[in-house]
């Protein structure tokens, strides 16, 4: 693959008029693991990925990054602040959440690029430790955020799959 990004391929601060765009490339980008996952999996992430109440609460407390070629949303990434916890994410850490290339741009670079302006953000923004799971079947994501300086902190499965909890220490 061309590891080249596009000169049109431009980067910005996503926003609700971008919400049908973001749906539509956050579902292409990770249903194509559907042979991968199992058919109860890919319904979850169907029923979460699909609905416009994911990336609405995700825009009104994230800080959303798209990346465009020629208006085109082919990339996104949120960065979601400390004060946020989940059943994985502690209450003083920040966390990335569905970062996204669509399939036929994979390679070019945008997921890390992605990656890196959410730690730039969130070191911007003072946070201390930066958070993100992905899973066994997600090998490009894994080496993105390992090259990046993310450290493994804790196992865990999800319908038969490994998945990990991956933490970035801000503060050095």
């Amino acid at each position: 693959m061309n590891n080249n990004v596009q000169p049109s391929v431009s980067y910005r601060k996503g926003n609700i008029d971008d919400l049908e765009q973001i749906k539509d490339l956050t579902w292409l980008a990770y249903s194509q693991f559907e042979n991968v996952i199992s058919k109860d999996n890919l319904k979850q992430w169907e029923a979460g990925l699909k609905k416009n109440d994911t990336y609405i609460t995700l825009l009104n407390k994230a800080f959303c990054i798209v990346c465009e070629d020629e208006n085109k949303i082919i990339g996104t990434a949120f960065l979601v602040p400390n004060g946020n916890p989940t059943e994985l994410f502690q209450t003083d850490w920040a966390y990335l959440r569905l970062v996204g290339v669509s399939p036929e741009y994979e390679g070019k670079g945008i997921g890390r690029k992605l990656t890196e302006m959410c730690i730039d953000k969130a070191r911007e923004t003072g946070e201390r430790t930066l958070a993100l799971h992905t899973s066994e079947f997600q090998h490009a994501a894994r080496h993105i955020y390992e090259s990046l300086g993310f450290k493994k902190l804790k196992e865990f499965e999800i319908f038969g799959k490994k998945y990990w909890i991956y933490t970035l220490d801000l503060t050095k």
